[in-house]
This record gives C-alpha cells, structure tokens and sequence, in this order.
C-alpha cells in the first residue's frame, strides 16, 4: 500500500510559550511547519552526536491513543496494523516528526513473539516488527532517528513466574534482529517493572545486533517512596542496568510530570549515564466508560526545565500525550539551549 508522502519537520518559531509563562495556546498543525533545508544538523545520525549539539533531546508521544483516535478497536492488536494499515501507524509516526521529535519510536511495543503468541500472531513476528521499523524509518526520512519499541512479555522469570531467563532473551532476540532488520538507529526497552526481564531484554538486544540500547522502567509512588511493581527502586535500577551495558537509563509511563520529576531526581546519583524520561499526560480517569488524561501540553511545558534540571536529557510523553505536547516541548527545549 502507498504511504503518504514525508512533511518535514520545524523547529523553534512555530507556536507561542511566553517566557514568563508557559500557558499560551500552541498552534501545532502541520500546516504552520517549515521544512528543514537539506544537509542540516537533522542529518546526524548518532544519538550522542545529536545530544551534544543539543542538549536535550525530544522523543514521541504516545501510540495507542493516536492508533485509537485512526479507528483501532480495544480488541485488536496495535501491532498488526503495520500490516493491515500501514498508512495509518505512518500517519502517527509522521505527526510527531512535524511536531520536531528527534527521536521517534515504532509500533512494536507488544511484539515480542511470546505477546503477540497470546494474540494468534506468534509467526508473524518477524514481519510485524520489521516492517514496524520500515514504517517509521520511512516517515523519519532521516530527519529524526528511530528508536525500536520493545515492550514487557507481561511473564515472570521463574521462581515468580514460569519464565527461563534463556526463554525470555531468546523471545527479545527474535524482535530486535526484526527491527534492526527493519533499519532502526537504536532501541528502547520501556515500561519494565521487573530488572530481571529488562536485563534479559538488554542482553538479547546487546548479543544479536550493535544498536545503542535505552531502558526505561516504571515507578508508582507509594507513601513517601517510588518503586516498580516489582520494588524496584530507581536508583537500583539506574545503577543496574548500566552495570550491565544499558546505553542510555530511565523512567517511563506511570505518572505525569510532577511525579517524573521526582523520578529522575532519585535516578541521577544512581548513574553517569543519560536518563530519558517519558511522563503520562496526567493521571488516567475514567470519563463515561474512556479513559482520559487531562495534562495540556501547556501544563508539561511548564514542568520541561524543571524536569531537566533534575536530570533528565531525553524527554518526550507516554499515554495521553500527544504530538502538541510533544511540540510544546520542543519549543520550551528550543528557549532553553538558544
């Protein structure tokens, strides 16, 4: 199927955020977006290159909620649009590279082989992941670097689960040598909440393909402490995962801004390595039967230096954010290094 033709992206002096205050509606279209001459810096196609030229690097907002606005069903697979609706995913991956993403991921969040088994799709693993990475390498037009998505099995190793660490790396490896097939410039393994399956993902990643490796995890705050599910403390998991060969650390998904900033402030003594950060709009709610995040990209910017400060160098959104959140961003990011 044809995909759209690639719009490029803007960069700073697109939209209005008052220096004084961040609470000035944005005009986001893709209308208003000027085109990057060719030959520019967007061309660099290291992340740590791209990160030292500019400080803080702007990744995606989230993927399902712009998949479900396109049509998709609460019982269908995100993942097999990237066969049955390519059009659509590369609509979604092109509205945050003309919001200025840096990085931008892929639909592969729930692609592991052992995920996509649960779902009917187990053999086409392989296609669902390479071509996820194509689709968004494509709507990149390497303006923007494309980070493959890999996502939780929602299995425990044994003895909490019935998991073998050699399962789980095994599972990880099959969909990082599909996205690296696919041609992506590095991948992020988000939303663990179990160290042991995220260092299985980070070793299947290191051993099958020479790509740099993100791994983000994600804290809940339970009285004055912040852990994962499976009590993991972020400065545990920032220390150990760059133990064991992480690229870049981080948090991801969870909590809004306010709740991240905390995050990130308990990771940075943990590790010399970058943190990437990726908050929720908000808090979900429920709303007649939808769920609802109710965090305006005004409302994220405002919290964008603050958030650096405390430590964090590569910042987008998880569920509920959208490509203005992410274009609030980069304006703030923009103001902030210039």
């Amino acid at each position: 199927m044809e995909l759209p033709t690639l719009a490029y992206p803007a960069r700073t002096g697109q939209g209005t955020l008052s220096v004084n205050s961040c609470c000035v509606p944005l005009d986001s279209s893709s209308s208003s977006m000027t085109p990057l001459p060719l030959g520019s810096e967007e061309t660099m196609t290291d992340w740590r290159t791209r990160l030292v030229k500019k400080k803080v690097l702007i990744v995606d907002g989230a993927w399902g909620t712009e998949l479900i606005n396109r049509g998709l069903k609460p019982r269908e697979v995100p993942e097999s649009w990237n066969i049955e609706r390519p059009e659509e995913v590369h609509s979604v991956a092109l509205s945050y590279i003309n919001a200025g993403s840096d990085i931008i991921l892929t639909n592969t969040f729930g692609g592991s082989p052992l995920k996509l088994a649960k779902k009917g799709l187990g053999e086409k693993t392989e296609e669902i992941n390479r071509l996820g990475a194509e689709i968004s390498k494509k709507a990149a037009g390497g303006w923007s670097l494309v980070f493959g998505s890999i996502g939780p099995t929602g299995e425990l190793v044994k003895p909490l689960g019935t998991m073998t660490e050699s399962e789980l790396v095994s599972g990880f490896a099959e969909q990082a040598k599909a996205l690296a097939a696919g041609g992506v410039d590095g991948i992020v393994i988000e939303t663990m909440m179990d160290l042991a399956e995220a260092k299985a993902a980070l070793r299947a990643v290191k051993e099958n393909t020479s790509l740099p490796v993100a791994v983000t995890m994600t804290f809940n705050k339970a009285g004055r402490n912040y852990a994962t599910l499976m009590g993991v403390r972020p400065d545990q998991a920032a220390a150990e995962l760059e133990k064991v060969g992480a690229d870049i650390v981080g948090a991801n998904c969870g909590a809004g801004i306010d709740l991240m900033i905390e995050v990130v402030r308990l990771m940075r003594p943990g590790t010399s390595l970058p943190i990437w950060c990726k908050p929720n709009a908000g808090l979900p709610e429920l709303v007649d039967g939808e769920t609802v995040y109710r965090e305006s990209p005004e409302k994220m910017a405002c919290q964008f230096r603050t958030l650096v400060k405390a430590g964090a160098s590569i910042v987008g959104g998880c569920c509920g954010s959208t490509p203005a959140h992410i274009r609030a961003l980069v304006i703030e990011r923009d103001k902030l290094t210039h």
